[in-house]
This record gives structure tokens, C-alpha cells and sequence, in this order.
């Protein structure tokens, strides 16, 4: 598994001071598009899905969200700001609750809050940025291609086979990523799987010719805190 990308030491500082926390329990929702958005989160522990659902029902997950991870920046500067996204808890933890007119205020006090928090939001825009050059450049197979090769970048362990993500992943989960439905990705899959590109064992997905996939979507050898499904 990579070493995780996250907001900067310098920045958490910076954010987190007299802040609060609130527990997050599986299967509840932080916030949903559309609801008003007055706080900014930091995930201290568990995983949140950030997702957006499209016009026919289906749902797109943007990211996955760990230890250390900034959410909800996208109300800030926002008059009458709304959540655009949905933030789904799937593992319980605890997240810390900053007030977004509090963290306004220290970025017009604090110029180096307002630069950090730049690069870090200039960062998530390159990595959505990339996630929909693939599907739109490469269609279902290049976004369930680049979701295979941004969760081996995230959680892969290399074996004498190929690389291991140690997740389990359905087909619906790989779907969520993909926008679009599960029968699609049982077809795609299941094609990879006929060509000896990966197998599948328990839920566990095993990449044994990460090139054809990286052949198949004109990879660009993007850094790892741009490549990755976080």
C-alpha cells in the first residue's frame, strides 16, 4: 500500500484548534447534495464514500475518504452554500467539525492557511480531473480500468502473481466508481479474467498484467497522490 497523501501537517495545525468531534456510524450519511453546508470535516478515524448521483438514479463514488482527510471543502466561498456531493459513512469513526465561518476567518487572517489549503484543494480538482479524462476519453472499460489501477495504487501489495489489492471489492462497489451498472462491470471483468489480465478470489481482486490496463487508457504514469482512488 502506498504512503498516503493527505491534507499537510502544517494545515490540520492550523485547522484543527478548539475544534469538535462527532462519531459516524456505518451505513449513516454526514451530510447529502443539497443539504446546507456549514462545516468542513476531518476524518480522524473510519472511511466515508463521496459520491454524486446522476439524473437516471445511478450513483458516481468520487473518493474514499481515510484518516487524515479533509471533506465538504467545496461549500467554501460559496454564497447560501449546499453540500454538492454526498458523504456516505461506511466504516464507523469519529470525524472533527470545522465550522466553515470560523475557517473562513482564519484564512483571511492567516495567508499561509489560505496557501496550504490552495494546494490541497488544487490537488483534489487534478485528481477528479483525471478520474473523468478516463471516462470520458476511454468510456466504462477506461473508468473501470483506472479504478483498478488507482486501487492498486491505493492498497496493492505485490505477490509472485501480480499485485494484490488487499480490499474486498464487489462488482457493485467497482460499478459505484464507474457510473455505471453492475451487469456492465460483470461483462468487462469477465473479459479480463478470460485474458489472464486478473482474477478473482473471495472478493479479492488480483492484477496480474497491470500494463495492459495502463495500454488500454494511454496512461500517463500520473504521480501517486494524483493516481489513487483516495
Amino acid at each position: 500500500m502506498h504512503s498516503k497523501i493527505d491534507i499537510s501537517e502544517k494545515l490540520r495545525e492550523l485547522i484543527l484548534n478548539d475544534n469538535h468531534y462527532r462519531k459516524i456510524e456505518k451505513g449513516t450519511f454526514l451530510y447529502q447534495e443539497g443539504m446546507e453546508a456549514n462545516e468542513l470535516f476531518i476524518v480522524q478515524s473510519g472511511f466515508i464514500q463521496i459520491s454524486k448521483i446522476v439524473p437516471d438514479g445511478r450513483e458516481l463514488t468520487l473518493r474514499m475518504c481515510g484518516e487524515g482527510d479533509l471533506i465538504g471543502e467545496l461549500s467554501l466561498f460559496c454564497p447560501s452554500p449546499k453540500y454538492m456531493l454526498n458523504a456516505k459513512v461506511i466504516e464507523s469513526g469519529t470525524v472533527a467539525i470545522i465550522p466553515k465561518r470560523e475557517l473562513e476567518e482564519k484564512l483571511n487572517q492567516d495567508h499561509l492557511l489560505a496557501l496550504e489549503l490552495m494546494k490541497w484543494i488544487s490537488l483534489q480538482y487534478r485528481k477528479t480531473q483525471t478520474k473523468f479524462r478516463d471516462l470520458v476519453l476511454h468510456g466504462k472499460k477506461g473508468a473501470l480500468y483506472s479504478t483498478l489501477i488507482r486501487f492498486s495504487n491505493s492498497y496493492g501489495i505485490t505477490m509472485d502473481n501480480g499485485i494484490l489489492i488487499n480490499t474486498p471489492l464487489t462488482n457493485q462497489d467497482l460499478a459505484n466508481f464507474c457510473g455505471t451498472s453492475r451487469e456492465v462491470v460483470n461483462r468487462m471483468l469477465s473479459e479480463l479474467r478470460k485474458n489472464d489480465v486478473l482474477s478473482i478470489d473471495k472478493g479479492m481482486i488480483t492484477i496480474h498484467n497491470l500494463s495492459y490496463l495502463q495500454r488500454s487508457i494511454d496512461c500517463e504514469n500520473c504521480p501517486i497522490d494524483i493516481c489513487n482512488i483516495e
